[in-house]
């Protein structure tokens, strides 16, 4: 059984208020991310774990199930997701259920798409990996980045490429945060998944935004406007 866990991440000090659930083009943000999950036809369960009865009622709303309400102990500001996985997990084999694999879906990436959290779900299977991540490349070299200093000077973190031309740098990648492939050991061990049974899903830039800020939540707004539009055109 592959199941899906959605943690509803809580708020912090600066962040966008009651983020999951703000209406993002014309649905609540963590909608986009249910529905794709459950358009996917690789998973047989899509859970959100959460302790707040509004995020409760939108993903009960958009075809998610709530089986459980988060215990305290994991709702506050800085439980890992880990633990609120292995809960989870527990709860539904508890119940008499066996769980294959898990996928930890985030309520904030309205750009997910279901062929890619079933395309990497058939890598993370074909290559009898633990672990399977969205990753997407860096715009920029990160081997050219400079740092500012207390003092407003500005330096590179690799001084010694400040000569080499961009396209001679071996190109970068970062958590996409849009999904989790993982067995249900290594999202129980406190082991690194940075390993050799760990794979990476690639996805293009232009689907992947983190939201984390206003400015990055008007960001997602007009990259969603291009992307329709472009859709639409095709």
């Amino acid at each position: 059984q592959n199941v899906i866990v959605g943690p509803y991440a809580r708020l912090r000090p600066g962040t966008i208020l009651k983020k999951n659930v703000k209406i993002f083009n014309g649905k609540p943000i963590i909608a986009y991310s249910i529905e794709q999950a459950l358009a996917s036809n690789c998973i047989d369960r899509v859970i959100v774990s959460t302790d707040d009865e509004e995020i409760s009622n939108v993903a009960i709303r958009y075809g998610a199930e709530v089986p459980f309400k988060r215990p305290p102990e994991l709702s506050n500001d800085l439980t890992p997701t880990n633990p609120v996985i292995t809960h989870a997990v527990n709860w539904i084999e508890n119940q008499g259920e066996i769980v294959d694999s898990i996928c930890c879906l985030y309520a904030t990436a309205p750009f997910i798409q279901s062929n890619s959290i079933s395309e990497a779900y058939s890598q993370f299977k074909k290559y009898n990996a633990d672990f399977c991540f969205s990753v997407t490349s860096f715009p920029f070299p990160i081997q050219r980045a400079i740092k500012i200093s207390d003092s407003g000077k500005v330096n590179m973190f690799h001084p010694e490429h400040i000569n080499t031309r961009s396209q001679d740098l071996e190109e970068a990648y970062h958590d996409a945060g849009q999904f989790y492939w993982g067995t249900k050991e290594v999202f129980n061990s406190n082991t690194s998944w940075l390993s050799d049974t760990v794979i990476p899903y690639i996805l293009p830039r232009h689907l992947v935004q983190d939201i984390d800020t206003p400015e990055d939540w008007k960001r997602a707004e007009i990259m969603h406007e291009v992307i329709e539009k472009i859709s639409k055109e095709k």
